[in-house]
């Protein structure tokens, strides 16, 4: 397999034993970048009985720390010398990865709550960690992680190997990455359209109470085998689930509120084509690999810009193309408009025959009856108390 651009300029310096700050795209495979070195140091050093912990990997979510842990192992399968590679997360019981951890591992995947709860009962000692690596870690921040990130990083060894890789790096990522590390390689993999994943961007003018019925036509008229829709709400998820279900479609709702068990389950009837349509929060935004998924729809648009790559990098993954639909009504075209600005796109605008909207002014909020919400500003600096219960909702589904 041809190396990607950033897995390239990641490796050489991460075998090198220096820190990195790496910004690159959703599917420019960073996973491997940093797994594939750090697996060979690891191999290099002399074996440790009881094994402790050498890397950290922290992750935004439940669904990305077992995902990582499961690239890794896999890459780890050749290796002459066993690896113990752990994923810690919230949402299942905390004993039985308290008895995984007994006997040490050599690599855990782990949320922060989640880490700092197993650290705090004993089961895993952070002292000798000699290579920290932050996952997506804008989302970390994002989410609220800053507090457990700073309890953690003081009981890490102050002489180690540091690795920043993410999509994106907004300022708060880049004022925690000067404060912890040192002289970085610092790696960015321009989006040209050589690097950029195969992914049709398209953008469907429709008016905001006709989405479902969009949806529905678009389905049957496609064909599509497998389609994630990315809603803003709860609330959104579970009603656009049950109309596509009652109209035949092999359809479920996904979001934070779920236990553990059970986004594993539906995940796993969405991957093996049992389900056509998976209905989702944001959650599914990162982390989430599924192996050629050919359509993303955005029924709400992301309140954030930054969120938009996130969500249509599901598809388009590991060089397979993909489509990403956006549907558009009036009180949302100026906040595509600011998605295509931040993003330097320029969307052509499709209308369906039958479904050509009518409106033309944003109409008055009335508790909607297709569902969701629509988003026309982006978020701004200063949280507001949703943005806050959001944000704690968020940290407490990832720990």
């Amino acid at each position: 397999m041809t190396p990607t651009p950033v897995q390239i300029a990641a490796i050489p310096a991460i075998l090198r034993g220096g820190d990195v700050l790496a910004a690159a795209q959703t599917g420019s495979g960073k996973t491997a970048a940093f797994a594939l070195p750090l697996l060979q140091i690891l191999l290099d050093a002399r074996s440790e009985k009881p094994r402790r912990l050498r890397v950290l990997i922290l992750v935004p979510t439940r669904e990305l720390a077992q995902q990582t842990a499961e690239a890794i192992g896999l890459l780890a399968q050749a290796a002459q010398q066993p690896l113990k590679i752990v994923a810690l997360f919230g949402g299942v019981s905390i004993n039985p990865q308290m008895m995984d951890l007994r006997g040490g591992a050599d690599i855990a995947v782990a949320t922060p709550g989640r880490l700092l709860d197993l650290v705090e009962h004993n089961a895993l000692s952070l002292g000798g960690v000699s290579t920290l690596v932050l996952d997506e870690a804008d989302r970390l921040l994002d989410m609220g992680f800053a507090d457990e990130i700073g309890r953690i990083l003081v009981q890490l060894p102050k002489q180690r190997q540091s690795l920043f890789f993410s999509a994106t790096f907004p300022a708060d990522v880049h004022a925690l990455a000067a404060r912890m590390l040192q002289q970085p390689t610092r790696i960015a993999i321009p989006s040209l359209e050589q690097n950029q994943p195969a992914i049709e961007q398209r953008v469907i003018l429709v008016d905001a109470g006709r989405r479902t019925q969009l949806l529905r036509h678009l389905l049957k008229e496609n064909n599509w085998g497998r389609v994630l829709v990315f809603v803003a709400t709860k609330y959104a998820a579970e009603h656009i689930a049950e109309k596509l279900h009652r109209a035949g479609i092999k359809a479920s709702a996904f979001h934070g509120e779920f236990s553990q068990g059970a986004r594993n389950e539906i995940l796993a009837d969405f991957k093996a084509s049992k389900l056509q349509v998976l209905v989702a929060t944001d959650v599914a935004a990162r982390g989430i690999d599924i192996a050629q998924l050919p359509v993303v729809l955005n029924y709400d648009l992301p309140r954030s810009a930054v969120d938009y790559t996130h969500r249509i990098g599901r598809t388009g993954r590991a060089g397979k193309s993909g489509i990403a639909i956006s549907f558009v009504s009036a009180d949302t075209e100026a906040h595509f408009r600011l998605i295509e600005k931040r993003h330097h796109l320029k969307c052509v605008r499709e209308q369906i025959a039958g479904f050509e909207p009518v409106e033309v002014a944003a109409p008055a909020s009335t508790g909607a009856a297709d569902a969701s919400p629509s988003y026309g500003g982006v978020k701004g600096k200063r949280k507001s108390k949703k943005d806050k219960l959001r944000e704690a909702a968020a940290r407490e589904e990832s720990k």
